[in-house]
């Protein structure tokens, strides 16, 4: 039984970190009901950050304009709810988490080359139903301890931007992004987010106005865990990919969407879900469950 009301105490980040932690091994809706009950994901990994990091401004440029920072996220809020207990003196801090998807179906991906295994597609469409209720968890956890909390991606400030048909759409909350400021792990050549539990996963936030320790970011730059962006070896996610949208030059979303819309999207209806991906350059390639060693990391010459 988790209790929902959340004891703070002298260490924040270690009470969040256990409950977050047992919430998702424990909860029923952290289960493929549909198949063999097994666990959606395994046990998270969670990381911290301050909201004003200045990387949060810089998002502004790399991503775009729209892209929101953890005080506007908090102010914008405060404006459509007079009730909250935020203030613009409020220190703020994020809580980002990695969720590993599961041994099993990272296994059932690996034999597939062109559509996603029905586990995969499953994990897509439930898990991250289920990654929205660990954001409503989490949120719920911090309000009961009287702090203002808002998961940004399931908020009413969240949008998707689209820019015409030649750009790929863009979210104003990238996951992954806010993941990358809490130290959790660096980017890909395949456009994915490689952490110390790989790049299998799916990831979530929240901001708040409890003051955390920030997590370090252990990593040398923003690429330092793929070894193709790192030191030019590997590349196996570009074999891997059916639609020809990864190469060298990097990850081409337009034609990795249009793959995903005319020939993964029939699927949906075979499995029964509503949304899928195919995910097959994040399955049986290096750094599926773990960060790949580099070759100064393995001594080799």
């Amino acid at each position: 039984m988790i209790h929902s009301e959340l004891q703070i105490g002298e260490n924040p980040e270690h009470v969040l970190c256990k409950r977050i932690d047992a919430f998702v091994r424990e909860s029923p809706a952290n289960r493929l009901i549909h198949l063999d009950g097994s666990p959606i994901f395994e046990s998270p990994v969670v990381g911290f950050a301050d909201g004003d990091d200045p990387l949060f401004q810089q998002y502004k440029t790399i991503i775009a304009l729209f892209h929101l920072t953890p005080r506007e996220v908090m102010q914008r809020i405060a404006d459509q709810n007079a009730t909250t207990t935020h203030t613009s003196s409020d220190r703020l801090s994020v809580i980002s988490w990695i969720l590993p998807i599961a041994r099993t179906t990272r296994i059932s991906n690996r034999a597939q080359d062109q559509v996603p295994s029905i586990e995969w597609a499953y994990t897509r469409n439930y898990g991250e139903q289920f990654n929205d209720v660990v954001r409503r968890y989490v949120v719920d956890l911090l309000q009961s301890a009287g702090y203002s909390a808002v998961a940004p991606a399931i908020s009413s400030l969240f949008r998707v931007h689209y820019d015409g048909l030649e750009s790929p759409p863009a979210s104003n909350w990238s996951e992954r992004h806010i993941a990358y400021v809490a130290g959790l792990g660096t980017f890909s050549l395949s456009d994915g987010f490689i952490t110390a539990r790989g790049i299998a996963m799916r990831c979530g936030s929240v901001v708040t106005n409890l003051p955390l320790q920030p997590s370090p970011r252990p990593h040398e730059n923003h690429i330092a865990n793929c070894l193709y962006l790192w030191e030019g070896t590997c590349g196996a996610c570009i074999d891997r990919c059916p639609a020809g949208a990864i190469s060298t030059e990097g990850h081409d979303k337009m034609k990795c969407r249009e793959y995903i819309s005319q020939q993964v999207g029939p699927y949906q209806q075979v499995y029964g879900v509503e949304n899928t991906g195919c995910g097959l350059c994040q399955a049986g390639v290096p750094c599926e469950a773990g960060i790949p060693p580099r070759r100064e990391r393995s001594n080799e010459p």
